[in-house]
């Protein structure tokens, strides 16, 4: 007899989402991705920002791609067809996807597209990443709904408590509506300039609203987070000695270690 399959065999899917730009959100999915293939892991990012640059990041250029997620999303095709091994394993995005908001919207079912496109692949990943865009459209409503956890990493220069509030309205709506169990796996502190007084009080302020959410774990301003894309690496492959490698390899094990 074939043994039951448990819900322990299928992938824990992690959206990291926040409709600020600029925080690095695809910097975190990406390096975070690799910190945990580093630990013998299966994993799947999965880029749903037209601008590709967690595709473009692993030396991918979208505008030369045949499918990317749009037709995963729009046309139904099976996301095995717009994954690339890379570091990691890619399904691309391209600018196409800046029209599938639009396309999207008539059909029915059209906020669980991309947890219907992870169906068939649950099993070959331990962890699929989901790269989300800079806003609260119909992308990152899809990534919400498709995933059991959300880190949203915060920079720590501009704290906007408003944009996390707003995200945390946004996430209560998907609960009610279409993904009962998602939850805040954590809050991460990045581009954090340990000089100025500022990102000290900036933290302070998120741990004093959002107490245990808030990882252990900062991700520090370095210029390799800007040499390593460029180059379609990975810090961790740039530069595998370094504090930024470091950090996203303390992530790495206090994401694990929170089951």
């Amino acid at each position: 007899m074939e043994p039951a399959v448990t819900p322990a065999d299928k992938a824990k899917v992690i959206a990291f989402a926040n409709q600020k730009g600029g925080v690095a959100k695809t910097t975190t999915t990406l390096n975070l991705a690799v910190a945990f293939a580093e630990e013998g892991h299966r994993v799947l990012c999965c880029d749903m920002d037209p601008q590709g640059n967690l595709t473009m990041s692993q030396g991918i250029d979208p505008d030369t791609l045949e499918k990317s997620m749009y037709d995963v999303l729009v046309h139904h095709i099976s996301i095995r067809e717009v994954i690339r091994k890379r570091e990691v394993d890619i399904a691309c995005a391209s600018i196409d996807l800046a029209g599938a908001e639009i396309a999207m919207s008539t059909q029915i079912g059209r906020e669980r597209s991309l947890q219907k496109a992870f169906k068939p692949i649950e099993e070959d990943y331990d962890f699929i990443f989901i790269d989300t865009p800079p806003s609260l459209g119909l992308l990152t409503i899809n990534a919400l709904t498709a995933a059991h956890k959300v880190i949203v990493p915060v920079q720590c220069e501009y704290l906007s408590m408003r944009g996390l509030i707003q995200l945390q309205n946004t996430l209560s709506m998907i609960r009610e509506n279409l993904n009962p169990d998602v939850d805040i796996e954590g809050i991460l502190p990045t581009l954090v300039d340990s000089r100025t007084l500022h990102a000290k009080e900036a933290i302070e302020l998120l741990e004093e609203n959002f107490g245990d959410q808030v990882f252990a774990s900062r991700i520090r301003k370095t210029i390799r987070f800007a040499e390593a894309p460029v180059k379609g690496m990975s810090v961790l492959k740039y530069d595998p000695d370094g504090k930024a490698a470091d950090a996203y390899r303390q992530l790495a094990k206090e994401v694990l270690g929170n089951g």
